[in-house]
C-alpha cells in the first residue's frame, strides 16, 4: 500500500507540470485510478495499516504488536470478565467498540465491563490502523483502532487480545490455501509465516474472522492468498464463524467438563 501511496504522490506532483492537453487528461485519469486503489486498499484492509503507515518493526502481520519475546505472549486472561476503558479521543467510536465486544461475547462466556480498579485491562486507543497484542500482557493493554476499523475489525483485534493468532498462520494451512509470495510487498513476506498454536482439533476455517483476505499486503493488486477449495468469504469481518466461537469457548473453558458417574 505504501507503494501505491508513493505512486499517487508522484502523479499529483507530475500533474502540476503538465499543460492542459490530452496527456494531462490521461495523467489525471491515472492519478484518480491510483488514489482510488489506495483508498480501496485502506478501507478493505485496515488491519495492515498500522504496520504499513508507521513502519513499526514491532508490528507484524499488519496488526499484531510484539513484546520483546514473541514466544512469551501465550497467556489467557485469568477471568472471563474482561475490564476495559476507551480513550477520550475515541469517544465518538464507543458504539462501534461496544458492538465489537458484543460480537465476541454473544455466543461465548467471555464478557466485558468498564474498568473500576482492575490491574489488567484493555484500553482502546486511536491509531492509524487496527492492532493488538496477542494474549494477556499485564497492566494497561492497548487495542488500537483506526478510522477504517469497523465492528468486525475491532472484534478481530479483541480476539487477538484474548490469545488468538491469525488462522492463515496455522501449521497445516498448506493443505487448504496457497500463499503467493511473488505478489507480496517486498519485506512483508514474514507476515505469512506459519506459527505454532493450538488448533483445538478444529478444522481449518478460511472464512474465519481471524483469516487474512485474498489481497492483504499485495504489491500489485493480485491475490496473496488463494484457497484450494471455493471460499466466497475468505477474509470476511462481518461475523464470528462457528469455529471462531468454538475456539473462544474451548480456550476459556465455557463448557465445564462433563462429570463422570460414580458411586
Amino acid at each position: 500500500m505504501l507503494h501505491l501511496i508513493l505512486a499517487a504522490l508522484l502523479l499529483v506532483q507530475s500533474s502540476k507540470d503538465v499543460a492542459s492537453s490530452p496527456l494531462r487528461e490521461a495523467n489525471n485519469a491515472t492519478q484518480e485510478d491510483v488514489i482510488t486503489k489506495v483508498l480501496h486498499y485502506m478501507e478493505s484492509n485496515p488491519e495492515t495499516l498500522e504496520e504499513l503507515m508507521t513502519n513499526d518493526y514491532a508490528v507484524v502481520e499488519g496488526d499484531i504488536v510484539l513484546l520483546n519475546d514473541r514466544n512469551a505472549v501465550k497467556r489467557v486472561w485469568p477471568r472471563r470478565e474482561i475490564p476495559f476503558t476507551i480513550s477520550p479521543e475515541l469517544e465518538s467510536r464507543t458504539k462501534v467498540i461496544l458492538s465489537a465486544m458484543a460480537m465476541v461475547s454473544e455466543h461465548t462466556c467471555v464478557s466485558f465491563h468498564r474498568r473500576t480498579s482492575e490491574r489488567n485491562y484493555l484500553t482502546f486507543f486511536k491509531s492509524k490502523g487496527c492492532a493488538s497484542y496477542v494474549g494477556l500482557i499485564g497492566g494497561v493493554q492497548p487495542v488500537y483502532v483506526g478510522p477504517q476499523c469497523m465492528v468486525g475489525n475491532i472484534a478481530h483485534e479483541i480476539l487477538h487480545a484474548l490469545g488468538f493468532h491469525h488462522e492463515h498462520t496455522r501449521r497445516d494451512r498448506d493443505q487448504y490455501i496457497t500463499v503467493l509470495l511473488h505478489n507480496i510487498m517486498e519485506g512483508k513476506e514474514r507476515n505469512f509465516k506459519k506459527q505454532s498454536g493450538d488448533t483445538f482439533g478444529l478444522e481449518y476455517d478460511a472464512a474465519s474472522i481471524m483469516h487474512y483476505g485474498r489481497g492483504f499486503f499485495s504489491s500489485n493488486g493480485l491475490p496473496t492468498i488463494v484457497s484450494k477449495e471455493e471460499v466466497m468469504n475468505m477474509g470476511q469481518r462481518q461475523k464470528m464463524t462457528d469455529s471462531d466461537v468454538q475456539k473462544v469457548r474451548l480456550l476459556y473453558i465455557c463448557d465445564p467438563p462433563k462429570q463422570t458417574g460414580g458411586n
